[in-house]
């Protein structure tokens, strides 16, 4: 460690390769040994307190640092998002991967990069106690004389940069501020001065002001009060246009922007801050614990710069919280709270479950055609897809499309809840509701999935004389739906496919509404010409209200399909299980075996469709609920609570698990109607 600090007093040394080094005797073996890191930086520090001369070296050497580099590229892009876009940023950073960048280590930027080269380096950076590294800064710094307000002095190059910095800054918040998306999405930025206008005239007279303050004898510094409201108004319009965006659409283009728009304020905050705290007496004493703040902020930018899961998580989240959001809309039909609620959900999917019966028999018929593999399976993707829509479209329910709905809706209660009492209370109803719903909806689906086909197969025999299904084929059918294979496996496959299909329905409702489709739907002639204004009118409602469903039923069946798809092409062990089709194949499988089944083999069959749709709804309601969550920025910690609190309700009231309320009766699990 000493023969490098007296290397530092030799101008001829590479600079680079001596902060470097330097950097690599406090960096720990391990990124997350922040113990050692720590101790390495106070054996730093008592050396140079021991050492004046080393002291000297050192201190010279970072005056160096900040006279020959510039530093305004630091400032205004480490750690912010540039203008080019989501998808050319992205596949910037999956290049600079590749290929890195060439280094200038003429940019402070590039040089801090340089020093900190390993992706880990800012867990140890900021593992490390802000008192340790402002401790390490007064060292370095030394003593400084405190000024006056009147007095004048050189304005310092670092001090320069930053005035620059903000200047820059500064027009760039006002070029996003005033981009066309966020004018389509909040229209009132152009009836209206711009605050982002505004605070680029401020900022540039505050940087002249204290500029002008700093270099002449006897001037006072204007007030940044002003100033600080500006930003303040910007920031309020950034905060409004999200909340917008979640009701009213997004996209990536404009989460973007007001992800990077965000970043600039926060920014150009941290700096007119840092400013602030120079203006007393002028030492880097008064600032130290901010600077120490941005010098992590930085390390961290560039040692992540690459790392896309950062940047896809910051940009994707605004979307990911308006799909959300219109799925617990929609997952809020999907709960009962009274007694016709819960039998108009038995209804639903009674129709559903004679629909599947009919889609388990034309895949059966489909896939004994004796087409090629690829016609084979693209028949059953359609057969799939243009059911389940034929499902809704009719007023039907599958009973595995509901998790995917509801587990939003109930985020966004967790969400509401934070661990309050009666909240709890709240959403421990919600989650017995859910149950029973569920419930309601599987019942609807197998009790009338396994009869139609039972008659289905019945019917065919007495009329045909042969079975629908031959008696190999049953046996097979049989064997799909073993639990004791790898029927649980496949079944947790087509719960992936319903959680990616949830998404996809409240992607397309958001596209939809960002796009505005019913909107320009409305705008067209023909359909009134053909249809008739009534008509086109309740055609476009239509679109408006089911888009996002009827894609997502679509993109479903091709979902499951393709999954099969890629089992067959690769000879991987990939396929799909799903209740509803499951416990249809059990009912024409007993006819195929004119119900000479043995009553052990019908009940590892029953249990096997049980488990299959159990495993199907858990898989979808865990991966939309994490989802959700995540979106939502929630943690909840209140988990065991709340598994006490419906445990008790179980064991209390069981019955209100399964079936509705009775009537007149406030049993336990109904909660007053939404509102």
């Amino acid at each position: 460690m000493e023969r490098l600090l007296e290397r530092f007093g030799d101008h001829d040394e590479d600079q680079v390769a001596l902060w470097a080094s330097l950097v690599g005797k406090l960096r720990p073996a391990r990124a997350d040994q922040a113990d050692e890191a720590i101790e390495n930086l106070r054996a730093l520090q008592r050396l140079l307190s021991r050492r004046a001369d080393l002291l000297a070296n050192l201190r010279a050497a970072c005056l160096r640092l900040f006279n020959e580099r510039k530093q305004v590229t630091m400032y205004v892009s480490s750690g912010l998002l540039p203008s080019t876009g989501f998808f050319s940023e992205t596949s910037h950073r999956i290049g600079n991967r590749l290929l890195p960048e060439v280094v200038d280590t003429t940019h402070l930027k590039d040089f801090l990069s340089a020093i900190f080269h390993r992706v880990d380096d800012e867990q140890w950076v900021n593992a490390i106690p802000d008192d340790d590294w402002v401790a390490f800064l007064g060292l370095l710094v030394g003593h400084q004389s405190p000024m006056f307000e009147e007095d004048a002095n050189a304005l310092p190059q670092a001090v320069r940069e930053v005035l620059e910095a903000l200047r820059v800054l500064s027009f760039h918040v006002s070029a996003i501020g005033l981009d066309r998306e966020l004018v389509r999405i909040d229209p009132n930025l152009e009836e209206h001065e711009s605050p982002f206008l505004a605070q680029n005239a401020e900022l540039l007279s505050y940087i002249q002001h204290y500029s002008d303050w700093w270099t002449t004898p006897g001037a006072l510094i204007a007030d940044d009060k002003h100033l600080m409201v500006m930003l303040h108004q910007c920031d309020e319009i950034l905060q409004r246009v999200r909340k917008r965006a979640t009701r009213i659409g997004t996209s990536l283009t404009l989460t973007f922007k007001l992800e990077r728009l965000r970043q600039h304020l926060e920014r150009i905050n941290e700096l007119v801050a840092l400013l602030g705290e120079l203006r007393t007496r002028r030492v880097v004493e008064d600032a130290a614990p901010r600077i120490v703040r941005l010098f992590k902020t930085l390390v961290r930018a560039e040692c992540r710069k690459n790392i896309l899961s950062d940047y896809w998580g910051k940009n994707v989240e605004l979307l990911s919280l308006r799909m959300t959001e219109s799925a617990s809309k929609t997952g809020e039909k999907y709960i009962t709270n009274s007694r016709g609620e819960y039998f108009g959900m038995l209804a639903s999917a009674a129709l559903g479950g004679l629909i599947i019966a009919f889609m388990a028999a034309n895949k059966i018929v489909l896939g004994s055609q004796g087409w090629a593999p690829l016609n084979e399976l693209l028949s059953f993707c359609l057969n799939y897809g243009l059911g389940f829509a034929l499902i809704h479209m009719l007023g039907g329910t599958v009973a595995t499309k509901q998790p995917a709905m509801t587990a939003n809706a109930i985020a966004a209660s967790i969400g509401e809840a934070k661990g309050k009492g009666r909240d709890l209370e709240e959403l421990a109803d919600l989650i017995v509701r859910t149950i029973r719903s569920q419930a309601a909806a599987i019942a609807g689906n197998i009790g009338v999935a396994i009869p139609i086909a039972l008659v289905v197969g019945l019917i065919i025999h007495f009329a045909t004389g042969s079975h629908f299904v031959s008696p190999e084929k049953a046996h097979h059918l049989l064997d799909e739906i073993d639990p004791r294979g790898g029927a649980l496996f496949f079944a947790a496959i087509a719960g992936v496919c319903l959680f990616m299909s949830g998404l996809i329905a409240a992607f397309y409702d958001n596209l939809s509404a960002y796009n505005r489709v019913p909107q320009r739907l409305r705008q067209l002639r023909w359909p009134k010409r053909l249809l008739g204004a009534a008509r086109a009118e309740r055609l476009v409602s239509y679109i408006e209200n089911n888009l996002g469903a009827l894609a997502g039923n679509v993109f479903f069946g091709f979902l499951l399909g393709g999954a099969t798809a890629i089992g067959v092409l690769f000879g991987l062990p990939i396929d799909i299980r799903h209740i509803a089709f499951s416990s249809a194949y059990l009912g024409y499988a007993s006819v195929a075996l004119d119900f000479a089944v043995p009553l052990t083999t019908v009940a590892i069959a029953f249990s096997g469709v049980l488990l299959i749709g159990l495993v199907n709804l858990l898989v979808s309601f865990t991966l939309t609920l994490s989802v959700a969550m995540r979106a939502r920025r929630i943690t909840f910690e209140q988990g065991r609570s709340l598994g006490g609190l419906l445990l008790r309700r179980l064991l209390r009231a069981p019955r209100a698990f399964l079936l509705p309320p009775r009537p007149g009766d406030a049993a336990l699990g109904q909660a007053p109607p939404n509102g």
